[in-house]
């Protein structure tokens, strides 16, 4: 499969390398996406992954193979892409130095005044154009880190602009440097090390789910610089309540595979004493408040753990909640964005709009402009920013966090604020989720199958071409920072750690069944004392078919 999959990438490379330079136009050439410091990898066969050792080593040598490929590839094409990037950037500085044109065909509508002008759209889909995400797929791009504030006279554009830095191919968008954060080399590896973490703990914890090894399973595929850029921004004093797509949120934070295998398994040290969902992670010592299957609840609490911040003057805390686009249909949505408006709360309302819902496509889910004019509405601080740049979540996040705490930086809220006034702020990463909601849900069922753009096969190998890691990996490699090599080591010690932390949390067993009646009631009634003699009298009878599950 390794073979096959990269006889197919190099024809590609071919194709693209045999084109003219694409025009500013269309900045990047479609087959292109074979051209990624991330290559496409088919998934390692993780059958008995007690053995997973062999497998990886079967698999160290074929993929140092691809990565010297890829690497030859990548020089072949390099000055290809460097050609459209710069044609690109050329036509956009002249488009903005011509100023208002005048557009041919409809753009004039009859009855309008003979040579009226307008100012050119930007081509859609390009790095100064328009998005394409699912769930805003007319928001134009915008270098500029400015809150849009409901209380400054200038009023919400519609539809709302997207906050981006990095462009498909991971160079700094014109305009964007004042924004740019300063971030050193070790942050910067720190924060594309635990992307890469990421995504193979997902792959062998997915995997480990279609075989039966635990219960249920949510991927982050698509959507590593959601979390990993906003934890990364806040204080570790700052408390966060997560969804369930979180899990980079959670090992910034320190949380190790180990206890995330532990809680995943349900087994006996597991804090929760398996009684919660695979990834309905938590911790008090780091601040992560637990997630929670009953979606929304988490946005009221977040509010308020964030008055609780405000009152305890001269304490430099915020709260900050994660909640998807389908999760801000339910009712405690709303009242959490007023609850928090009203009392001035210090909280950060993350809203990861990926387009899709469980069995839901954005599309069914409403007919406004995303989420975050909801949040404006009820007088919160807003913005639109590009969850795929990481360095724009970062820098959004950071911004959102001072203006919360009450120290906006100057430009980052349109209108100005007075110092000192804690508020909250609502950010709307617009991203993709590349898979199924969950080992539980069919995708094909109501996912777009056609790609926003021509000349890609799906929706989804359009969107895994401008993964995070894949812009991130650009970004970095363009500086000198990073390399395949880099990350296929990443890749390999990660696996082989979450690998390690499955089987381990697996030969833990299971917590004893009085867990299961516990944490509750002070003094258990005497209804929930009989169900739990009832259970123990079954365990006894039937103890061959419960092992590892202590009575």
């Amino acid at each position: 499969p390794f073979r096959t999959a990269m006889a197919g990438m190099a024809r590609a490379v071919q194709r693209a390398a045999s084109r003219t330079p694409v025009p500013p136009s269309r900045p990047i050439a479609p087959s292109a996406r074979a051209i990624s410091l991330s290559a496409p990898r088919m998934p390692l066969c993780t059958r008995g992954l007690s053995t997973g050792a062999e497998h990886i080593e079967h698999a160290v040598g074929a993929a140092a193979d691809l990565a010297a490929e890829n690497e030859r590839l990548k020089l072949e094409v390099g000055a290809l892409r460097a050609q459209a990037v710069q044609a690109a950037a050329a036509g956009a500085t002249f488009a903005r130095r011509s100023g208002a044109v005048a557009l041919p065909g409809p753009a004039i509508k009859p009855g309008a005044e003979h040579g009226a002008r307008r100012r050119v759209p930007e081509p859609p889909g390009g790095e100064a154009g328009y998005s394409m995400f699912v769930g805003a797929p007319r928001s134009r791009f915008t270098p500029e880190l400015a809150f849009w504030d409901p209380s400054a006279d200038e009023p919400l554009p519609s539809p709302m602009p997207c906050f981006r830095l990095i462009d498909d191919v991971g160079q700094v968008v014109p305009g964007a440097e004042a924004w740019l954060p300063d971030l050193d080399r070790a942050l910067c590896l720190r924060m594309m090390g635990a992307m890469l973490r990421v995504s193979e703990f997902d792959k062998v914890f997915n995997q480990a789910q279609r075989q039966g090894r635990i219960a249920f399973y949510l991927t982050s595929r698509g959507e590593e610089a959601c979390s990993i850029g906003s934890a990364a921004a806040l204080s570790d004093s700052d408390w966060l309540l997560p969804q369930y797509r979180e899990l980079g949120s959670a090992l910034w934070r320190g949380m190790s595979f180990t206890e995330i295998a532990n809680q995943a398994t349900a087994n006996a040290l597991d804090p929760a004493r398996g009684r919660q969902l695979p990834l309905h992670f938590g911790s008090r010592q780091k601040r992560i408040v637990y997630v929670k299957s009953t979606l929304g609840t988490q946005l009221p609490h977040a509010a308020g753990i964030g008055y609780r911040a405000k009152m305890m003057k001269g304490k430099d805390q915020v709260a900050l909640t994660y909640f998807g686009e389908g999760c801000a249909s339910e009712g405690d949505v709303p009242s959490a964005f007023n609850i928090a408006a009203v009392h001035g709360c210090p909280t950060i309302f993350f809203c990861r709009n990926n387009g899709y819902a469980i069995s839901t496509n954005a599309k069914d889910q409403y007919v406004s402009d995303g989420v975050a004019p909801r949040g404006y509405a009820y007088g919160l601080p807003a913005l639109r920013v590009d969850g795929n740049d990481v360095l724009a979540v970062y820098a959004a996040t950071a911004a959102a966090r001072a203006i919360a705490s009450g120290t906006p930086a100057p430009g980052t809220l349109r209108g100005g604020a007075a110092r000192g006034v804690t508020r909250p702020a609502i950010l709307e990463a617009m991203t993709y989720r590349v898979g199924a909601h969950s080992t539980s849900d069919d995708d094909s069922k109501y996912r777009t199958e056609a790609s926003p753009d021509s000349g890609w096969d799906s929706e989804r190998s359009y969107w895994e071409a401008r993964s995070p890691i894949v812009r991130f990996g650009r970004f970095l490699h363009a500086k000198g920072w990073f390399s395949v090599g880099n990350e296929e080591d990443i890749r390999r010690t990660a696996r082989r750690e979450a690998i390690d932390a499955l089987n381990t949390a697996e030969r833990v067993g299971r917590p004893p069944s009085e867990f299961m009646f516990t944490d509750v009631w002070d003094q258990p009634p005497p209804a929930l004392r009989r169900q739990q003699h009832e259970l123990q009298q079954h365990l006894a009878r039937h103890a061959e078919h419960y092992p590892g599950f202590p009575s």
